[in-house]
């Protein structure tokens, strides 16, 4: 479970975090990454699940694979890095270790992994 230092609460951190921040396309996720106004801050992450995903568990489902595999990143996550996940509706077929792995690959090319 993501600490409340390590989520994006309000909606305007995520407006300004999809609107400005780097766009990198996976097969299953669409991720923004974005420098934060203050940069010795923890790394925020934000979730995005559309109803396209499928019904409130199948969004649930893919919510909590997320926010685990981002809680399993968090540790090497470059501080002051806000971070948006948007799961496209073929995350909702796809295994723990599918999310994880697209997930750091996203980091590791949007250079926030140390």
């Amino acid at each position: 479970m993501l600490a409340k230092a390590n989520r994006i609460t309000h909606g305007r951190d995520y407006r300004g975090t999809v609107r400005r921040g780097a766009k990198i396309v996976g097969p299953h996720t669409v991720t923004y990454i974005r420098a934060s106004d203050d940069p010795s801050s923890d790394a925020r992450f934000g979730f995005i699940v559309a109803k396209s995903v499928g019904i409130a568990v199948v969004r649930n489902s893919v919510r909590r694979r997320l926010k685990a595999a981002s809680y399993a990143l968090l540790a090497d996550v470059r501080p002051g890095t806000d971070i948006v996940v948007r799961a496209l509706p073929e995350a909702s077929s796809q295994p723990y270790r599918v999310l994880f792995e697209e997930l750091s690959r996203s980091l590791t090319k949007g250079s926030v992994l140390a």
